[in-house]
Formats: structure tokens, sequence, C-alpha cells
């Protein structure tokens, strides 16, 4: 049993039975909190809880899957292609858009975590939450975070617009696609896009547009932002 936990294919095999669990869960429920993401990433923590297996034996594997979530976003191109009209239409809101909202998710951290008394380290974790899990891992090792605690800050994010974000839409009145689309990318990155997807084809290649972007601007204004409100 121990030669099989420590080989790669252990963590890989342990990931898509919980993800392919979660799939029927989420099929079974209907319900975004018992989305696929939540229930796998329930199932493989309990999973190595119980049967005392370490993350990094875990990892050997986990690691691979990992590395296709670049590939995994670049692939969110295609819907956006299909869209390119909609995108020339409206790039000046598009962009808009997304800068004011990673300007709004910096600066609402570091406003959050002085009223809360937060260690710095902690804060600065948490900034690159809104953008996706590659980028935002980068992110935090240049200006001093934590890794880990960013990747958790990330997923919980992602999951919670894949929860709310349609019902957040309607009840501030947001009923253009575009727009939709566009909020929920820049707010709640690849899982926030998954759920885009369920409402169209428009929202869906808004969204993935969104997250690539999102990521670049973030990565630009973090160190403007925090440095003009004196947080680094």
């Amino acid at each position: 049993m121990d030669s099989i936990i420590s080989t790669p294919l252990f963590g890989i095999a342990l990931s898509l039975l919980a993800f392919d669990i979660g799939c029927i869960v989420y099929k079974k429920a209907k319900l975004p909190i018992f989305n696929p993401i939540i229930v796998s990433t329930s199932i493989i923590i309990l999973f190595l809880l119980k049967f005392d297996i370490s993350i990094e034996d875990y990892n050997k594997g986990a690691d691979f899957i990992s590395f296709l979530l670049g590939p995994a976003t670049i692939v969110l191109a295609v819907p956006l292609y299909k869209q390119l009209h909609l995108l020339k239409a409206n790039s000046v809101a598009i962009i808009s858009g997304i800068t004011v909202g990673c300007i709004t998710s910096i600066v609402s951290v570091a406003a959050l975590s002085n009223i809360m008394g937060l260690d710095s380290i902690i804060g600065l974790s948490v900034v690159p939450k809104a953008i996706t899990t590659p980028i935002g891992i980068e992110l935090s090792k240049q200006i001093g975070g934590i890794p880990a605690l960013t990747v958790v800050t990330i997923i919980l994010v992602g999951n919670i617009g894949y929860a709310i974000a349609p019902f957040v839409c309607r009840l501030f009145g947001i009923k253009d696609k575009v727009a939709v689309g566009v909020s929920i990318g820049t707010s709640s990155h690849a899982l926030g896009t998954t759920r885009a997807m369920e409402l169209g084809e428009v929202e869906g290649a808004m969204s993935g547009l969104s997250i690539g972007l999102a990521g670049i601007f973030t990565v630009l204004l973090v160190p403007i932002v925090l440095k003009l409100i004196n947080f680094i």
C-alpha cells in the first residue's frame, strides 16, 4: 500500500475519482453549494486525514493536474473568439470594468485587514484572491504572502462566486450578458467562469476574457495600489 501511495499515480487517481464523485453529487443535488470542486476537495481532505497520508505524497501526482491549470485557462480563448465582435464593440467598458474590479478587490482586502487587525502577511496572502491560481501563487510570492494561504483563499472565493454570482447579478439588476460575464470572471476567476458558461455562451466568453486580463491588471496594480494606501 505504501508503495502505491508514494507514486504519482495515487494523487492523480484520487483527484480524478473524487472529482467524478463530486460531479455525480452535483447532478443529484442541483445546488451550487455542492459543486464538484467543493465536494471533491472535501473528499480528498477527509481521505488524507483518515488514512494519515501526507500532502507531499498526494502532491506527487496532484502536481501533474495543477500543471494543467495553465493550458485549461488558455482553452477559454475558444468561446471568446466566437464572441470577438462583442469584445470589439464593448472594449472600453470591458477594460474599465475589469480595472475597477481589480482595484476594488485589492483595496477591500487591505481595508478589511486593517479593520480586523490582521497581520500584514495574511493580508498580502489574500490580496490575489480574485485571480486564477497560477498567477495568484506567483504574485503572492512576489509581495511576501504565503502561497498556500493564497491558494485556499482563491478556492474559497471561486466557490463563493460560483454559488452566488447569478443571484448577486439579479439583486443589482445586472442583465447585460457582457456585464454579467465580466463581473463574474473578474471577481471569481475560473470557478466563476464555469458558472458563467452555464448561464450562456456570451457570459462564458466574457468571463474567460476577464480571467486573463484581471490577472495581468492585478499583477501590475498591486504594488502601486498597496503603496498608495500605505499597506506595504
